[in-house]
């Protein structure tokens, strides 16, 4: 016994001296621009142009459905998009186009999930009659809460197969820009909203204007970076390409510089963490 219990005590780790954490050297600022009508222009050419790459690259995802590792394509896509905008541009949309589907695969699952719950719970209830219990389930108090859960359980398992379906293909539902917005340009006398306001908002959502930090790079990166004075750089794509129809758009400056204004009640300031 004593032996055993010398052999136990040599096994145990060494534990080491303490010591602090230091403190996270990392920023993140928030603030309002107050841009002037070139650079409006530049952004929203900007916003538009990604924005119709990063929904293609998304829906290229889709079509690879729930693979991992180098199956994903991303190489592949990332040079494809860095011919159309940058390096940069190409890395963050290629992250938010996997980011974006990783989430919506764990919120699919978490919705069958629920789902499963619930048509457990009814159909053992609806196995019970009206005002009895047996083995701890007590069934519905009358016929007429007993008939509507009938047609509430056809309605969850309705959509319980169709989660089944997606989750089988590997193709989650996602609607760049929201569904709620989507669904409420069948409804704008409701929502409050007139045809034209409604399409500001929903080009607005379906902009793309993401840039990935890179540590050793001067004030963050070189695609949206801000100086220690207060001011902001942009870099647009190399090509802004034109949708069909469109007429051609005057040349736009390589670089943006735009002093930033902090507003009142919005004053930038670092967020540790």
């Amino acid at each position: 016994m004593a032996g055993g219990e010398r052999w136990q005590k040599n096994r145990l780790r060494a534990l080491a001296d303490p010591f602090t954490v230091p403190a996270p050297a990392g920023a993140r600022i928030r603030d309002r621009l107050r841009p002037s009508a070139r650079d409006v222009e530049v952004l929203l050419a900007v916003g538009d142009h990604l924005g119709r790459y990063a929904r293609a690259d998304l829906a290229d995802r889709l079509r690879i459905g729930p693979v991992s590792g180098k199956d994903i394509r991303r190489a592949e896509r990332k040079r494809a998009l860095t011919r159309v905008s940058s390096s940069r541009w190409a890395g963050s949309i290629t992250r938010v186009s996997e980011d974006q589907y990783r989430l919506s695969s764990r919120r699919l699952a978490d919705e069958r999930s629920a789902l499963l719950r619930a048509v457990a719970k009814i159909r053992s209830r609806l196995a019970v009659p009206c005002g009895r219990k047996v083995e701890g389930v007590r069934g519905y108090p009358s016929q007429a809460e007993r008939a509507q859960k009938q047609r509430r359980l056809q309605v969850l398992t309705s959509r319980l197969a169709e989660a089944e379906r997606r989750i089988g293909a590997g193709r989650p539902a996602i609607v760049v820009g929201g569904r709620r917005l989507a669904k409420a340009r069948h409804g704008l006398v409701d929502e409050g909203l007139t045809e034209n306001e409604w399409r500001e908002r929903w080009t607005a959502r379906r902009m793309f204007l993401t840039a990935d930090g890179e540590s050793g790079k001067p004030h963050g990166n070189y695609t949206i970076s801000v100086d220690p004075a207060g001011g902001t750089v942009r870099r647009r794509p190399a090509r802004t390409a034109e949708a069909p129809g469109e007429r051609a758009a005057r040349p736009l400056p390589a670089r943006l510089h735009r002093q930033v204004q902090p507003s009142p009640g919005r004053m930038a300031r670092p967020r540790h963490g």
